[in-house]
């Protein structure tokens, strides 16, 4: 049994010709306030999955397929990242939301508002790829598309950086230490060498060893600073994988199954490296690093295997498949 669950207009991101502002109202109906900046995008660029995006993996593909495979992966993306925060929608239910428009009885709201807002941060994601650099705006951006809060809090910004120190209780086998991430007055100054490092990672024709190493290090690195109050994690893992988008590469995808994996790899290394400071290195690239690059190379086996499946259907489409690889990373 399915109801709807908007009282604004609905609208796909699926843009045509010059209907970019359905973008816009699709995000309104979230409550969500773009920047002038990307606004612009979207009405510049338009988001049309079946145009635009020049990836070394969509290469060869008929506009039907790059489409369909493009949905494929947003909608793993959205389900895994929002399941590994809890969201309670299966992979089926997530895909139904985000392509209906509808609620799936007996399931939170809050649910169904977090899957939509993270399917639109992945959109603005594919965006951010035609700019030149990245700048904070841009992730407040993101930040607002995947936090879902109705009452406002000055010392819960969502679009800004956080307001006050924040902790989190680690637990490593049968030991819990309760850590305290980067000062929040540092933030900013952290925040801007990260997005110089985020920027230096981000060009053409990287192969996937170092895409993985970008990716680990960008991730590390910014969960560890947690510069926002809430949401950090989800927005590790769409913008880490920027220099694996730019680079041609499907995104890398945290496998929600490995959800233990992930996180007690990521408190392992803050605990034996501490968190950022001004004094201090952003990312270490020690044993433990090395740990969470090869949960990540695993994880990434998921999107891999749906450009596979899209590329061995285009072979038979064209009648010539054969028993070699069709898409190697």
């Amino acid at each position: 049994m399915t109801m709807g669950i908007r009282t604004l207009i609905y609208a796909e991101l699926y843009l045509v010709d010059r209907q970019w502002w359905l973008c816009i109202l699709s995000a309104l109906s979230l409550g969500v306030r773009i920047s002038a900046r990307n606004m612009a995008y979207f009405k510049n660029e338009g988001i049309c999955w079946n145009r635009g995006l020049n990836m070394k993996f969509l290469e060869g593909l008929s506009e039907d397929l790059k489409k369909n495979l493009l949905e494929q992966l947003r909608v793993l993306w959205t389900h895994s990242s929002t399941a590994i925060e809890g969201n309670a929608l299966t992979l089926g239910e997530t895909a139904f939301v985000l392509s209906e428009g509808l609620a799936i009885r007996g399931k939170p709201l809050k649910d169904h508002r977090d899957v939509e807002g993270h399917a639109r941060a992945v959109d603005l994601l594919y965006a951010l790829l035609k700019k030149d650099e990245i700048t904070a705006p841009d992730l407040f951006d993101l930040h607002k598309l995947v936090i879902d809060e109705q009452i406002l809090d000055v010392y819960k910004p969502i679009g800004g950086w956080k307001k006050e120190n924040n902790a989190v209780n680690i637990t490593v086998g049968d030991n819990q230490t309760l850590v305290e991430f980067s000062n929040y007055r540092e933030v900013p100054q952290l925040m801007e060498r990260w997005l110089h490092l985020l920027n230096a990672e981000i060009r053409p024709h990287k192969e996937p060893k170092e895409v993985l190493q970008s990716y680990a290090r960008l991730h590390l690195s910014l969960v560890s600073i947690h510069p926002f109050w809430d949401g950090n994690g989800r927005i590790a893992r769409l913008v880490a994988n920027l220099p694996c988008l730019k680079a041609g590469h499907p995104p890398i995808i945290i496998d929600k199954e490995r959800r233990y994996d992930y996180l007690t790899s990521i408190g392992k290394y803050q605990l034996a490296n501490g968190v950022p400071s001004v004094n201090t290195k952003i990312i270490h690239e020690d044993a433990l690093f090395k740990g969470f690059y090869s949960l990540c190379e695993e994880s990434w086996e998921k999107s891999l295997s749906l450009v596979e499946q899209a590329h061995v259907l285009q072979q038979k489409r064209d009648g010539s498949i054969s028993k070699s690889t069709t898409f190697s990373p």
